[in-house]
């Protein structure tokens, strides 16, 4: 993964977020910041009226009634909402590292069905905004119930509840953190001004990743930060996923992949270093199987693997990307793995056999960086770096698809674990926000009453 410096993506008009936006108070209590809205930066979409009014979210019953659910007031822009679609679509440039011909990729991307819907908008709110380190990364959100979110903003985690539509800090990684976790042969360091580029939240444990090699964790149910240490002195290291799962034997484990080649697996009880396996380039991403026996492991290069998550033995190659990939996910079942990558596409990956992609899903205009199942399997959301999510019904072999189009670098998806609710953060710097979506039931034994 390319090293993110401010200079080299100045002109980028792809997955672009200007580190600048990082406030040195991000909650200091003024009436911007209550309101989500930074009035220092702009926004990819500037309006002219009375910037000092307070912003408002948006309900379900104001989007039904003709509001934007963004909040975007295109009555008094120079420009409508379709118009401006028109455009970004035109003008958007995806990021590639690897430039090659997609005329093949084309033909190869399975016909989807668009326009169904399976969850419908419920709530918007700028009283949390979500922010982006690095512009590839966007693993920043993560909701612990249909009620709970946790987010990125500056140097924030935040949790966000949907049900009392209150912001809360739950940890400012600018002041020093200190590990409270004492433990023989401890790794454990001070840490301070952290960059969190990654994070993850799993059965009461959050563990973030940093801009600089950093690994933080932390028990939600318990003040300070247990454990805190750079687990790479590498220059270029940044720690560009984390993911939490249990191996076959039932125990909690930290995975880690990072910018020098490197994934780490921890102990998530007394976070000691179990194992180091090293790859041929810098891992972009991982994720552990339901099972615990497997990871997938992408990075700087359009072959993606499997390896036994035991071992760091690799067991499969991935082969039909053309560029490189960040984002991957397992279906509940184990059997379908998918990965997202930046020549725009999703391949499912049926693990009984690993010879070729069993279908190839195409976004609608840029690199695929987010991939979440719901817990029951029956949906996959995908997100691309802006603009778009996609959910597909995985019952119809993911022949049917609702796109949700909004505006704005997108931080993180995550689905409820109960499956009732989708939550997408989105970084822009005046309509950043919490987008809250709610599955949508057809109870047809009530038609059967009537």
């Amino acid at each position: 993964m390319a090293q993110f410096q401010n200079h080299e993506l100045e002109y980028m008009v792809d997955d672009y977020y200007d580190m600048t936006d990082f406030d040195d108070n991000p909650i200091e209590d003024t009436e911007s910041q209550r309101n989500g809205v930074d009035e220092s930066s702009n926004s990819d979409i500037e309006d002219d009226f009375d910037k000092s009014k307070p912003k408002t979210d948006t309900s379900a019953l104001e989007a039904r009634n003709g509001k934007d659910i963004q909040g975007i007031p295109w009555e008094r822009l120079n420009f409508t909402r379709d118009k401006y679609r028109e455009t970004r679509l035109k003008e958007y440039k995806n990021y590639e590292n690897l430039s090659r011909s997609r005329e093949e990729l084309e033909k190869e991307c399975k016909q989807v069905e668009k326009g169904h819907n399976f969850y419908d908008f419920q709530f918007n709110t700028r009283l949390v905004k979500s922010t982006i380190v690095h512009f590839q990364l966007r693993n920043l959100l993560w909701a612990t119930s249909k009620h709970d979110v946790y987010l990125m903003q500056n140097y924030s985690v935040m949790h966000w509840s949907s049900l009392l539509r209150r912001g809360k800090e739950v940890l400012n990684v600018a002041k020093p953190i200190m590990p409270t976790l004492k433990c023989p042969g401890s790794l454990g360091q001070t840490l301070s001004r952290v960059q969190i580029s990654t994070m993850a939240v799993k059965d009461n444990l959050m563990v973030a990743g940093g801009f600089q090699g950093e690994l933080i964790c932390k028990y939600l149910c318990q003040s300070g930060v247990a454990f805190s240490t750079k687990i790479t002195t590498d220059e270029n290291a940044i720690t560009n996923a984390v993911d939490i799962y249990r191996n076959p034997n039932g125990s909690m484990r930290v995975m880690t992949a990072n910018n020098d080649a490197q994934i780490r697996v921890f102990d998530a009880g007394n976070f000691a270093c179990l194992g180091r396996f090293s790859f041929p380039w810098s891992v972009n991403n991982t994720s552990v199987s339901p099972d615990g026996k497997l990871m997938a492991v992408l990075g700087d290069s359009p072959e993606c693997l499997i390896a036994d998550a035991q071992s760091g033995k690799v067991v499969g190659n991935l082969k039909g990307h053309l560029d490189y990939s960040f984002a991957s996910a397992w279906h509940p079942d184990g059997r379908i793995l998918a990965t997202g990558n930046q020549d725009t596409t999703c391949r499912l990956w049926d693990i009984r056999n690993l010879s070729e992609s069993v279908a190839v899903l195409k976004g609608r205009m840029g690199a695929i960086r987010a991939i979440r199942f719901t817990s029951d399997g029956r949906f996959m959301a995908m997100a691309e770096a802006a603009d778009f999510v996609h959910i597909f019904d995985t019952w119809s072999d993911y022949a049917k698809a609702q796109e949700i189009d909004l505006f704005g670098e997108i931080a993180g998806i995550s689905f409820s674990p109960d499956t009732e609710a989708l939550f997408v953060g989105v970084a822009d710097r005046t309509y950043g926000s919490v987008l809250e979506f709610n599955r949508r039931h057809y109870n047809r034994y009530l038609d059967s009453i009537i």
